[in-house]
């Protein structure tokens, strides 16, 4: 009888110590759903990517074969995050780009892309403030730059990252207006602008207003731009961009960009390497740009696509020697074969990138043409 009762208090006690033990944990312990919500928390503060674009690439032109090798034609890092509800960040930098910042106007080296903060003001009007992408128009233009074969000479030859402070505004759910202005310059003046008779700029900045739509349950985007640039004292860049993207089924889209730049003192530098050999900017130099691209889906997991480009390069006015009207028309003619093996966008392409560059009689140069074929793959590749 002794032992049955001394069984019983010992029971009791084991059970009351387990007991008071497994209460004790509850207000420390958090729930699955508890566990994965901090984790996305985490995520969302901070994503890290590697941004990559890597093919062997085949080089032909006039004179023939001209050599084959692999290239790493893109690779950035890139991190960005929300802090909280109203606060962002946004880091992108190219590795394969120098990092001497010693005559950079802002002070930062033309390999950051981005560098800034994004603040939501509220549920429409936000800002971001920092080292920024130009707000300028154009489908392609506001493509990752890892997912571009080849710009069309407008864009490769524009300066497109600029310090400065941009704001958007939500008018619908479907159309957003930003305003930007920007640094014009990433280098000094004295390194970017040579030409005689020139003075500096006291407000070297580019202002930019972008529209930003979306029409017919998506079918329809666009992106226009307009843009005024203070080059130097009574020389001014006018560009206008105009982005428009057209679904017409999920097999099938395509995009069409108009891109028209008159610059006083020739920024893209076309013109001054016909007139000048590159040794001074040109005067008054006039730019003109249609860039298309279809892509059909064959199947689920391949794409083709066929891009075409038509440019010119022309002075508006008469200037010493050189008489007013186009030099250059260059062409572009691409196509290629993508493979997407997941849900992510790493791909594998075959492609085929055709430039041919004819001049007029009064730019005195012989016509060329280039040819690239390459194979490789594209992978934005999220680290965190």
């Amino acid at each position: 009888m002794k032992r049955g009762i001394i069984l019983v208090i010992y029971i009791c006690c084991i059970s009351s110590i387990i007991f008071a033990q497994q209460n004790a944990s509850y207000p420390d312990e958090s729930t699955l759903l508890e566990r994965v919500a901090k984790v996305e928390k985490k995520a969302d503060k901070f994503n890290f990517f590697l941004n990559m674009h890597s093919s062997f690439d085949s080089y032909i032109d006039n004179d023939g074969f001209q050599g084959s090798g692999f290239n790493m034609r893109q690779f950035r890092i890139e991190a960005k995050g929300n802090i909280n509800d109203w606060l962002s960040y946004r880091w992108r930098q190219r590795l394969n780009r120098p990092n001497d910042a010693g005559n950079a106007f802002d002070n930062m080296p033309t390999s950051i892309d981005v560098a800034g903060i994004g603040v939501k003001l509220s549920d429409k009007l936000s800002l971001f403030a920092g080292k920024q992408c130009a707000a300028y128009g154009g489908i392609e233009f506001d493509l990752n730059p890892i997912e571009i074969y080849e710009y069309s000479d407008m864009i490769e030859y524009m300066s497109n990252f600029l310090t400065g402070i941009n704001i958007a505004y939500d008018i619908t759910p479907a159309h957003q207006l930003q305003f930007q202005v920007l640094n014009g310059l990433n280098n000094t003046f004295e390194k970017t602008y040579i030409a005689p008779g020139i003075e500096k700029s006291k407000l070297p900045f580019v202002y930019t207003l972008n529209w930003n739509g979306n029409m017919f349950g998506g079918a329809y985007k666009t992106r226009w731009s307009a843009s005024i640039m203070s080059e130097a004292k009574s020389r001014n860049q006018l560009y206008l961009a105009f982005g428009n993207d057209i679904i017409f089924s999920p097999k099938a889209n395509m995009f069409f960009d108009i891109m028209y730049s008159r610059e006083g003192l020739d920024r893209e530098g076309i013109m001054s390497t016909i007139l000048h050999d590159g040794t001074r900017n040109a005067f008054d130099a006039g730019y003109l740009s249609f860039v298309s691209k279809f892509n059909f889906w064959v199947h689920p997991l391949w794409n083709v696509f066929l891009q075409g480009m038509y440019e010119t390069a022309s002075l508006t006015k008469t200037y010493d020697e050189f008489e007013k009207g186009k030099y250059r028309t260059s062409l572009g003619y691409f196509t290629g074969i993508e493979y997407y093996p997941m849900e992510s966008n790493l791909h594998f392409f075959l492609t085929y990138v055709g430039r041919a560059f004819q001049y007029e009689k009064r730019a005195a140069l012989t016509d060329y043409h280039t040819n690239r074929i390459s194979v490789g793959f594209i992978y934005q590749l999220p680290m965190f």
